[in-house]
């Protein structure tokens, strides 16, 4: 069944999910990989992140391909990278926000499925290879974190996304 969901997502939200599902976004997207998951996660320790800046939220694995307009960013391509490569940081980054639902690519591994559930959280794949209709989907760059730490595809880009998808949930509670 094809679904439209709305940032931050409510838990009740996530309940509605099935496997399955089609879904697609509307609202706040937030990109991470390898280095941004463990960046994230220590400065949520240290107190230097926000965690509610995660709530109800979306974490989308991929690195897009940018380019500077001014003083803006504008997507030219993003699609999804491996979330297996993030493994190690699912259950961590879980236990310290409130993200609802991660998007990437393949799947994921056992301990990030158990973290997903227990967390109340869902996990979809959206299409490699399709990261320039993914690309069509962002609205805006609202703005972009530890570009100069990390670069360009390991920054965390926060996006406005509209029709965000398709994205099909393959973990859920």
């Amino acid at each position: 069944m094809e679904k439209v969901v709305r940032t931050p997502i409510d838990e009740r939200d996530v309940e509605k999910l099935k496997i399955r599902d089609i879904v697609y976004i509307d609202g706040i997207i937030i990109t991470a990989r390898d280095m941004t998951h463990r960046l994230i996660i220590e400065k949520l320790r240290k107190g230097e992140l926000d965690p509610k800046m995660f709530e109800g939220g979306v974490i989308y694995h991929a690195g897009p391909v940018v380019k500077r307009e001014g003083q803006e960013w504008k997507i030219i391509s993003i699609g999804p990278t491996t979330s297996l490569r993030m493994d190690k940081y699912i259950p961590q980054l879980l236990e310290l926000v409130k993200v609802r639902l991660i998007v990437g690519k393949g799947g994921l591994g056992p301990r990030s499925e158990e973290a997903v559930k227990k967390h109340k959280c869902i996990y979809g794949i959206f299409p490699g290879g399709c990261g320039i209709v993914a690309a069509q989907k962002v609205k805006r760059v609202i703005d972009v974190l530890y570009l100069e730490e990390l670069g360009i595809p390991e920054a965390m880009w926060i996006l406005e996304v509209e029709k965000f998808g398709p994205i099909v949930i393959t973990v859920a509670p």
